[in-house]
Order: C-alpha cells, then structure tokens, then sequence
C-alpha cells in the first residue's frame, strides 16, 4: 500500500474543502453533475482523440499502481540474488533450476533460465539489456497519457464555464439568477484546475517515479544473475547490489557488506 499517494489525496481534499468552509462556502456549491459530465468526458475524449487505444486502457490498468507496491523491498530482492549466488556457488548453475518458478519477479526468472541454460553472459546481458529498454519505452506511455489530461483538464474546464456563461446570459433580466449561474458556471473551472493539479500530473510524476525505481530493479537482476554466471563471490555481489539501492537498504549489522566494513 502506497501511503503517500492516500495520505496525499486526503490532505488535498481537507485543505480545499476545509478552506472553502471557513470562507462560508459548501460542499453543495462545487458538485455540479454538469460541469463533472463536461470536464470529465471532454477530457476522457480529448485523451483518447491523442492516445491509441491500447495505451489508454493500459494508463487506466496502471491506476492500482499509484496504490499498491506489488514488488519486493530492494532489501528483501538482494536478499534474494544473494541466496541464488550462495546456492550456485555450492551447487552449481544447474542447481537453481527449481528455483525459477519462485521467483519474485518475471524478469529474474527468465534471466535466472537463460542462465541455466547456458548462455553465454554476453549474450545475455545484450538479450536482456534489450528487454529492459523496451520495458522503459512502455513504462513511458501512462505518465504521458495522465500528462495530457493535466494539460486539457485545465481547457476543458474553461469550455464548461463558458458553456454555462452561454446560459446566463439568457436570463440578464433576473440579476439573482444571473448570480447563482455564473457561480455554478466557474465550478467547471475549478474541477479542471483540481484535476489537472490534484490527480493527473501528480499522478504522472509518480509514476514516472515508480517506473524508475522497476528499471533499477531490472538492472541489478541483470548484474546479479550475470555475475551469478561469471563465479562472482557472493559477498562481492551482495555489495554490487546494494549500490544499486543507496538510501533505500538501511545498514544492517549483520549484512555481509556490514562485516566488511567493520573488518
């Protein structure tokens, strides 16, 4: 569970809201099922005008990431490349075989397999670095569609509070009138400015974020089981790992890059 993106939202809504209340105002005068119909659609429709459809129903999937962690810590997957370089140490290549489907992640276990086979460690690096590449030009396409929501929310908005202006004018005779619609007329603003500033670009950062953090992970399980293949120390490639992860493994005592550095 990804506490920051909750805690985020919450915090948002009860400053605006909150601030809104202490001004006087209520949550009655910004739900306007109009002006969500006209933002919301415009900009779901204006995405989709931009974006195949596949990459727009992918960015929607990608949702439930900006909730949930679905891979391991970096501690808990170096402890897991090291105890693969431990086991092939003792045992052999051959010997992690039974350990493929176990795998935390689809990639080490098809980098895990190649090695298995037998493939030479160039080759393989060269296959893999390929499929890393091509997992970080896909990891691109859900921050770009959230981007360009940000970008026509905000436009979007505009066009509803123009709308509704439209339908004002149709009744300058009551002045009390003209002044209720015009303030439901500028509610569209405010949920394209909202959305754009609250939900899509934030959500476009993070995962921007997250895509970056996975193909960092991809990387040191790339040289984790490359290393594996080459007959590496164990020790050595617990240390390479953990460089990988600087800030993100706190010091343990018991850490074999730990005993190096007390010895």
């Amino acid at each position: 569970m990804d506490l920051a993106t909750i805690l985020g939202f919450i915090i948002a809504a009860v400053g605006i809201l909150g601030g809104q209340a202490i001004e006087g105002g209520s949550l009655m005068q910004i739900l306007q099922p109009t002006a969500a119909m006209i933002v919301g659609g415009g900009t779901m429709g204006a995405v989709m005008i931009a974006f195949p459809l596949k990459t727009f129903i992918g960015s929607i999937k990608s949702i439930k990431d900006l909730f949930f962690d679905k891979a391991h810590s970096p501690e808990e997957l170096v402890k897991e490349l090291v105890s693969f370089a431990t086991k092939a140490r003792k045992e052999g290549l051959v010997s992690l075989e039974p350990e493929i489907p176990k795998t935390s992640d689809e990639f080490l276990g098809e980098a895990l397999r190649m090695a298995v086979d037998g493939i030479d460690p160039k080759e393989m690096r060269q296959s893999l670095e390929l499929r890393i590449e091509q997992m970080e030009e896909h990891a691109e396409d859900s921050p770009k569609v959230f981007e360009a929501a940000g970008g026509f929310a905000p436009t979007i908005g505009i066009i509803g509070a123009v709308l509704g202006l439209i339908q004002v004018m149709q009744h300058l005779d009551n002045i009390e009138e003209v002044g209720k619609g015009i303030a439901v007329a500028f509610v569209a603003t405010i949920y394209g400015v909202g959305l754009a500033n609250i939900v899509f670009l934030p959500a476009a950062n993070k995962l921007k974020l997250k895509a970056k953090h996975g193909i960092k992970r991809k990387y040191a399980m790339l040289d984790a089981v490359a290393s594996i293949v080459e007959g590496m120390n164990p020790r050595l490639i617990d240390a390479k790992l953990r460089s990988y992860f600087v800030g993100e493994i706190p010091n343990s005592a018991d850490s074999p890059s730990a005993d190096r550095r007390a010895a």
